[in-house]
C-alpha cells in the first residue's frame, strides 16, 4: 500500500513538471500558419509531363527539396513544405502545400519560389534538307509578318535550324559558380553535372568533336563553345556579357535548382498577426471551458472517481502538450479540435471502467477485487474503441490533405495516450487510496449517478 502510494505522489510530481514545462518559455509551441501570420500557398503539379519511367511519387518529393531550398534562400523561419495527393490512383491530384510565417508579402515569395531558371545543351543541327526546311518556313514567316497577313501554322516553326534540343539540361546541376580570369574583363560560370550528368555531358562532347554545343538559358543562347575532346569530369564553363550581378544572380538561380514537375499557383492566403492571435486564443479559450465543465461533471456525477479522473485527466493533458513540444507537432486550429476531441476520449476511457467497478462492488466486498476486475473487464471495450478510432485517424492521415493530417495526427496521439492514462495512473490513484471493503458507504463514494 505505501508503495503504492508513493507511485501516486510521483506520478502528481511528474505532472506537476510537465505542467511547468508546458508553461514555460524553454520550449515554444510550433504554431501552424492559421495560429500565427503569414502565407498559405498551394500549387497544382503537372505531373503528365513526367517520363513513363520517372517515379511520380520521388518526382513530387525532388520538388519539395527544390522548392524548399528556394524557401530557405528567401530566409523564411520554419517553413512547413509538403506534398499532397488528392484521388486515389494515376487518377489523383499532386499538390504542394507552402507555408511561409511571418511573410506576408505573398509577390516577394512567389518570385522566389517561382524563378525557373531553364538551363539547356544542344547540338549543333547538321546541314541538310531539314535545317533548309526550318530556316525557309521561318523565313516565310517572316515575310508574312512584315506584310501584316496571318501566319500559316508550320510544326517547323518550333524548332530551332540551328541547334537540336539534348537530354542534358539543368535538371542534372550539381552546382555553378562565378570565375574571374585575366582573359577577360567579363566573369565566367562554371558548371558542374552530377554522376548521370557527367555521363550525358561526356557521351555528347564525344560525338560532337569539332562542332558546336549551344548553351541556352531561359531560352536565349549564351554561348556556342566549339568541342575539342571529349570532357570527362562533368565540368563546362559558361561565357557571355555578364556583369558581375548578372553573373552571381544567375549562378544563384542555377543553384536552386530547376523544378523538376511544373507547377501552377492556384490559391493563396495571407494571414495576419491579429486573425492568427485571434484562432489561437480562442482554441485556448474553448480548450479551457471544456476542460473545466468534463471536471466538475465528472466530480459531481462519479464523486471520488470522478476526482481521480480529474487528476489523471490533468496529466494527461500535460503529457499531450509536452509531447506536442519535443517532437515538435505543429498545432493548427484543426489540431486543437483533434486534441480535445482526444480528451473526450479519454474521459470515455475512465467512463467505462467506473461503470464496470461499480457493478463488481456489488458482487464482492473485497474493494481490490473489485477494483482489479473492473479494470480488466472495462479494458477489452476499451480497447476495441479506441482501435478504431486509431485506424480512422491513420485513414483520415494517408488520404486527408494537410487541414486533415493535422486533426488526425493528434487525435491518434492522444487517443494512444489516454489509454495509458486511463488504465495504468487512474487505476494506480485508486489502489492507493487503500480502501478494503465494499461496504455502503463506499459503493455511494466510489458509485455514480443518484444509485449506490
Amino acid at each position: 500500500m505505501t508503495r503504492r502510494r508513493i507511485i501516486a505522489v510521483i506520478l502528481i510530481l511528474f505532472g506537476l513538471g510537465l505542467t511547468y514545462f508546458d508553461l514555460s518559455s524553454l520550449r515554444p509551441f510550433k504554431l501552424g500558419l492559421d495560429l500565427r501570420e503569414g502565407s498559405h500557398l498551394v500549387y497544382q503539379a503537372d505531373t503528365s509531363a513526367l517520363p513513363t519511367d520517372v517515379d511520380v511519387g520521388e518526382a513530387m518529393a525532388s520538388l519539395r527539396e527544390v522548392v524548399e531550398r528556394r524557401v530557405n534562400t528567401f530566409g523564411v523561419r520554419e517553413p512547413l513544405i509538403q506534398v499532397e495527393q488528392v484521388g486515389i490512383g494515376g487518377s489523383g491530384a499532386h499538390r504542394l502545400i507552402i507555408e511561409l510565417p511571418g511573410v506576408t508579402d505573398v509577390e516577394e515569395a512567389l518570385k522566389v519560389i517561382g524563378v525557373t531558371p531553364v538551363l539547356e545543351f544542344k547540338i549543333e543541327r547538321p546541314d541538310g534538307p531539314e535545317k533548309e526546311a526550318i530556316k525557309k518556313a521561318i523565313e516565310t514567316a517572316r515575310v508574312e509578318m512584315a506584310k501584316g497577313g496571318a501566319i500559316t501554322p508550320n510544326p517547323l516553326l518550333a524548332e530551332n535550324p540551328d541547334f537540336i534540343p539534348s537530354e542534358l539540361t539543368g535538371r542534372y546541376l550539381k552546382r555553378a559558380q562565378v570565375q574571374f580570369s585575366s582573359q577577360s574583363i567579363n566573369p565566367t560560370i562554371s558548371v558542374e553535372f552530377d554522376q548521370t550528368g557527367g555521363d550525358i555531358f561526356a557521351k555528347l562532347t564525344k560525338e560532337n568533336v569539332d562542332k558546336r554545343i549551344g548553351i541556352y538559358l531561359d531560352g536565349e543562347l549564351l554561348s556556342a563553345p566549339v568541342v575539342r575532346e571529349e570532357i570527362k569530369d562533368g565540368r563546362a564553363e559558361i561565357s557571355g556579357d555578364f556583369t558581375v550581378e548578372e553573373a552571381r544572380t544567375l549562378v544563384r538561380n542555377l543553384n536552386l535548382g530547376a523544378l523538376p514537375v511544373p507547377i501552377k499557383l492556384v490559391s493563396t492566403e495571407t494571414i495576419g498577426a491579429t486573425l492568427g492571435q485571434e484562432a489561437l486564443d480562442r482554441g485556448v479559450r474553448a480548450g479551457i471551458i471544456g476542460l473545466l465543465l468534463v471536471a466538475v461533471f465528472m466530480i459531481l456525477w462519479y464523486r471520488i472517481n470522478g476526482v481521480l479522473a480529474v487528476l489523471s485527466l490533468g496529466i494527461y493533458v500535460s503529457l499531450m502538450l509536452a509531447i506536442f513540444k519535443l517532437l515538435p507537432v505543429t498545432l493548427t486550429v484543426a489540431g486543437m479540435a483533434g486534441f480535445i476531441l482526444s480528451v473526450g476520449m479519454a474521459v470515455d476511457a475512465n467512463i467505462l471502467i467506473f461503470a464496470r467497478l461499480k457493478e463488481e462492488m456489488r458482487h464482492t466486498e473485497n474493494m481490490h477485487d473489485a477494483i482489479s476486475h473492473g479494470f480488466s473487464r472495462a479494458w477489452a471495450s476499451i480497447r476495441d474503441s479506441n482501435l478504431a478510432t486509431i485506424i480512422s485517424a491513420l485513414i483520415l492521415f494517408w488520404f486527408g490533405t494537410s487541414l486533415v493530417r493535422g486533426f488526425a495526427l493528434t487525435l491518434a496521439i492522444g487517443v494512444l495516450i489516454s489509454m495509458l492514462t486511463a488504465i495504468s495512473i487512474t487505476r494506480t490513484f485508486l489502489l492507493a487510496i487503500g480502501v478494503h471493503h465494499t461496504n455502503r458507504l463506499n459503493r455511494f463514494l466510489f458509485g455514480s449517478g443518484f444509485s449506490t
